[in-house]
């Protein structure tokens, strides 16, 4: 991104993909997909001490048509897996997918026959939140790389999956 003068003032010059990946990068609606105790952490990022809003995440959508981020949050069992891939599969392009959790990410510490061994199973995931659970910190941590991952993405990239 370059400035440049004119004879009435500045004007911004970037390229179109930087511009693309700035606005993805900033305009994220996260849909939870919240089912154990990892879920009160992600409230608690909600809530006003983290404020995910200050990154451009501050709009949580409960509908998959309208969401282009999945956040899964905490234990998957076998039966709730078509469900969560058919959400997956009804988000908009480009989409992401945060794995929130020991148990989201690799079945925590229920290595059952009920229970997913990781959603990556399922579907491509993004960024690996650890933590059992994991803290808020760690899921804002997460949020800045997926958004680094987003910046860094061409603007045709988003069907890339």
């Amino acid at each position: 991104m370059g400035v440049t003068q004119w004879p009435g003032g500045e004007a911004f010059t970037t390229r179109v993909s930087e511009f693309v990946g700035w606005a993805r990068k900033y305009s994220a609606w996260p849909m939870p997909f919240a089912t154990a105790c990892c879920g009160i952490e992600y409230m608690a990022t909600m809530a006003s001490r983290y404020d995910q809003g200050r990154f451009g995440w501050e709009r949580p959508s409960f509908s998959p048509r309208q969401a282009d981020l999945l956040i899964v949050i905490g234990t998957v069992c076998i039966k709730m897996a078509p469900v969560l891939k058919r959400i997956y599969d009804q988000m908009a392009e480009p989409k992401y997918v945060i794995s929130m959790g020991a148990c989201a990410s690799c079945g925590g510490m229920f290595d059952t026959y009920s229970v997913v061994q990781g959603i990556d199973t399922l579907f491509p995931v993004d960024v690996y939140v650890p933590g059992c659970p994991p803290r808020p910190e760690m899921l804002m941590l997460g949020y800045t790389k997926l958004q680094e991952k987003i910046q860094r993405e061409r603007a045709t990239e988003g069907a890339r999956r």
